[in-house]
């Protein structure tokens, strides 16, 4: 059984009392469309149908219908007359979404001859439990679905299930890091077997089911048996199995920490890890995220195991700069006396050092100092900044002062040789 799940109370109930839990625990009359108001035959399956037997439903599931008949002019339909919008998903199987008040329907046409062929093409057990819509309702589970749950298991429906759609290998760990699962022996042959097939997945797919994982409760465990699946390795961090950083280490740190803090620490630590920059690219990630991901890495293994004695004033503050927001993910490895330490600083908003800022903005300078916008105004925030994270200067009186002083000293031989050239 998951970690957490109040599943037992529901799943060894009988099988009339199971769908009527389930249909309470869905809610139908909070979704944005009645029951009624979809098209006729139209089955819920999927995520909602798995995440209500685990209770583990979000305030607003997403729902995924399969829908005999062609799906797109329907959705069209159901998004003018109830002012939502219908974003075509793949017109040739017809699958498309419709987006309404704030919640997601997914509609995509029944594959084959009836319901149960469709769910056995689907790629987990988990995953092919079905639930008609009409009264009264019934749970459809030809593929032993709901047998899964009960055993905390994830299992392949066919392999070749997988093969036709090779994302479904990591979305096995994915599955197994949020849902605190087992994959079964066999499902974990066929992602051995296949794992070279997902680099013909699209880099975005591979992409979201990462960011899912990396901060799933369970990700430690799924990430370190996708490293030795070697899931990953086209786009991995070379040398990740000697890493003082490992993607699966168990990072106890985190427990000294809040929820928020664990939050954003744990999945950047875990991606910066797991992925190499060149890999972060290729898997479209946003341009600020490789930059953080970037950024972490370089000040790792600048300041491993909590050694930053040798960064000088300059160098300090800009690790400060490069990670204000992300200093917990640097620290989690760190022996606690540093560790502790730094958090404690980094928790106080006002602290000069680990939270960096001019003492004065470039409107204010430019205003009392007759400046104008260029190199100089940016070199002189930069030393008001250094002076104010180190105690030199604290109130606006001491930093116009200080200004005015740089701004009146001699000139330094890099400045000198600027202006001749």
């Amino acid at each position: 059984m998951p970690n957490g799940s109040s599943a037992d109370s529901i799943l060894t109930v009988s099988p009339e009392q199971l769908t009527d839990l389930l249909w309470r625990r869905l809610e139908p009359e909070r979704w944005p469309l009645k029951p009624s108001q979809l098209p006729e035959g139209a089955v819920l399956v999927g995520g909602a149908v798995r995440d209500g037997l685990l209770n583990r439903l979000p305030p607003c599931p997403d729902l995924d219908l399969v829908v005999p008949g062609a799906v797109l002019g329907t959705v069209q339909r159901l998004a003018r007359e109830h002012g939502g919008a219908c974003v075509v998903l793949d017109e040739q199987r017809q699958m498309a979404r419709l987006v309404l008040k704030g919640w997601t329907i997914d509609f995509a046409r029944l594959e084959g001859e009836d319901l149960t062929e469709d769910l056995f093409r689907r790629d987990f057990r988990l995953n092919a439990i079905a639930l008609s819509l009409s009264h009264p309702q019934q749970l459809i589970d030809p593929t032993g679905g709901l047998q899964d749950l009960q055993d905390g298991l994830i299992c392949a429906i066919r392999e070749s299930n997988l093969r036709d759609d090779p994302l479904r290998l990591l979305r096995a760990l994915r599955l197994m890091a949020e849902l605190e699962m087992r994959i079964d022996t066999d499902t974990l042959a066929m992602v051995k077997a296949n794992g070279a097939l997902l680099t013909r997945s699209a880099p975005e797919r591979i992409q979201a089911e990462l960011l899912r994982l990396v901060a799933a409760p369970a990700a430690d465990a799924a990430i370190t048996l996708l490293q030795s699946l070697d899931l990953l390795k086209p786009w991995s961090a070379p040398g990740w199995q000697h890493s003082h950083v490992n993607a699966s280490q168990p990072l106890r740190a985190a427990s000294s920490m809040t929820l928020e803090e664990q939050s954003l620490a744990l999945p950047l630590a875990r991606l910066t890890a797991l992925l190499s920059d060149s890999g972060l690219r290729s898997l479209r990630f946003s341009r600020r995220q490789i930059q953080r991901c970037a950024k972490l890495r370089q000040w790792q293994e600048r300041c491993a195991h909590g050694d930053s004695s040798s960064l000088d004033e300059m160098e300090r503050l800009r690790l400060h700069q490069d990670l204000e927001a992300d200093l917990p993910a640097l620290v989690l490895c760190w022996p606690e006396q540093h560790r502790d330490r730094w958090m404690q600083q980094w928790r106080n908003p006002e602290d000069p050092l680990f939270h960096p800022r001019s003492p004065l903005d470039g409107d204010t300078l430019q205003s009392e100092l007759s400046l104008n916008p260029g190199p100089i105004l940016g070199a002189l925030i930069l030393h008001l900044t250094t002076a104010r994270a180190y105690g030199r200067v604290s109130s606006r009186e001491q930093a116009l002062d200080e200004a005015r002083r740089w701004l009146h000293r001699p000139p330094s031989t890099s400045e000198l040789s600027r202006r001749c050239d």
